[in-house]
């Protein structure tokens, strides 16, 4: 999972021109544009960036071999195109309204209400999830480049309304210190999710590790 706890949450994603598809991918019909984009969406989310094959994707999306070339520069750029999809749904479907005021509580409610978008959405999820494994890859770098700022800004965002007043450190120390958690978290426990399991048994292991070690930093955290 990715969650607000790999920081890309709420994103909205800026593309450069040279991202978009060429102007010939716009001229074809829905029903073959997105054809074209499931079959890549399946390819990354199955075998990742780097053991995905283009070959697979022209076969089973029944285009002509090195056709999806004239639609894109370069797998790279599609992979960054499917991608930036996958988190603009992700972000257009999972609103931050209406979230409890207590930080903890915050951060546990919109992880769980994105992690069950990830059991409805398993293609994009596993896309996500392949893409923001920590391994130095090349194209994992490329990544954290793209998405950190932006990732950054909607973490904020997200507790910019919390009730601190109940802390007895400031805001920014305490967001820190909940946002490195997070993310050390996220890193360890998506590294011990095994392939034959079930999403809703991971999620419902996930949340509760995410809470007890949530509430650990609370009772260090709270002034009482």
């Amino acid at each position: 999972m990715v969650t607000v706890i790999s920081c890309i949450g709420d994103l909205v994603v800026t593309r450069k021109d040279e991202d978009m598809p060429k102007p010939l991918f716009f001229g074809l019909d829905d029903e073959k544009k997105d054809r074209i984009l499931k079959t890549g969406l399946a390819e990354f989310a199955q075998y990742g960036f780097k053991e995905s094959s283009t070959n697979r994707i022209v076969k089973n999306a029944g285009i002509s071999k090195g056709s999806l070339f004239k639609y894109f520069n370069n797998k790279e750029d599609f992979y960054f195109y499917l991608l930036d999809n996958a988190i603009t749904v992700l972000s257009q479907d999972i609103k931050i309204k209406n979230l409890p005021i207590d930080l903890f509580e915050r951060a546990m409610k919109y992880s769980e209400a994105e992690f069950d978008w990830y059991i409805q959405n398993p293609d994009q999820y596993k896309l996500l999830k392949n893409a923001f494994i920590k391994d130095h890859s090349e194209i994992y770098v490329k990544t954290l480049h793209r998405y950190q700022f932006q990732g950054d800004s909607f973490y904020y965002k997200l507790f910019e309304d919390v009730n601190f007043k109940k802390y007895q450190w400031d805001k920014e120390k305490i967001l820190n210190i909940l946002k490195w958690f997070l993310i050390g978290f996220n890193e360890e426990f998506i590294k011990e999710i095994t392939s034959d399991e079930n999403l809703n048994q991971v999620k419902s292991r996930y949340l509760k590790c995410l809470k007890k070690y949530i509430n650990m930093i609370k009772e260090g955290l709270d002034k009482e």
